[in-house]
């Protein structure tokens, strides 16, 4: 088989399965607790609906994920195996490393409904105000067709919507695309570019005064950036702020 190396060696073995396009972000998905076909796809925005189904089989068959059975109006969930869940700690690893040593973000990387899914479940719920709350996000240097998505919440949680909720919105924020994404990943200080008026942030005051605190950013932001490069330029920058 072509992606197969021929070799008895573990390694080689649990590469075949293990680094096949979308696999780890695939099975990542489903660590982060989503076990429904919609949510996992949320979480992986770029994979077509069909491969996304292919890549859930193999993991099945592979003994990785299990499957429930299918039922009449209602989604097929999806539940890691033992093995899976072994993979866990080394998925949290890879990100890590990734974090520290991977190549700098290009602009084809900055994937909007991504940043989205990403921040609908990094909110500090007992932070946020009681009712519901709708804040729209407005990117410039995005796609055209993906330059905004709206989280909502209400009720200790969060939602993503990609287009409008139907709701009123409470606050406005409006950034550079790679500008935001890279304070998301604790290259730059969120509130400073909010200070500065790089990220603009419209609304009642007390709610302006309160977005900072709402967002936990990327897990692994607190991870420092040690690959040389912009993104270690930038972060060195605002640790010596």
């Amino acid at each position: 088989m072509a992606n197969q190396y021929g070799q008895y060696c573990p390694l080689a073995l649990a590469v075949e399965l293990l680094c096949e396009r979308w696999t780890l972000l695939v099975i990542s998905r489903v660590i982060d607790g989503c076990t429904q076909f919609n949510e996992i796809h949320r979480g992986v925005p770029r994979i077509s609906p069909s491969l996304l189904s292919r890549r859930l089989s193999q993991l099945e068959r592979a003994g990785l994920v299990k499957r429930g059975p299918a039922k009449k109006g209602l989604p097929r969930s999806c539940t890691l195996t033992p093995a899976g869940q072994e993979l866990s700690p080394i998925i949290d690893a890879l990100a890590v490393w990734g974090q520290r040593w991977s190549r700098d973000m290009n602009a084809d990387d900055l994937d909007i409904a991504f940043l989205a899914w990403s921040m609908h479940r990094s909110i500090d719920s007992a932070r946020m105000p009681a009712g519901r709350t709708v804040i729209e996000f407005q990117f410039r240097n995005a796609p055209p067709d993906g330059r905004c998505f709206w989280l909502v919440h209400s009720n200790g949680a969060t939602d993503m919507c990609l287009k409008s909720p139907g709701f009123e919105v409470d606050l406005q924020v409006r950034a550079d695309l790679r500008l935001f994404i890279e304070a998301w990943r604790g290259f730059r200080d969120l509130r400073q570019e909010i200070q500065s008026g790089h990220v603009q942030v419209l609304g009642p005051p007390a709610l302006r005064k309160q977005f900072p605190s709402w967002l936990l950013l990327s897990g692994l932001a607190p991870h420092p950036r040690l690959r040389p490069g912009r993104e270690q330029r930038l972060a060195a920058a605002c640790s010596n702020a």
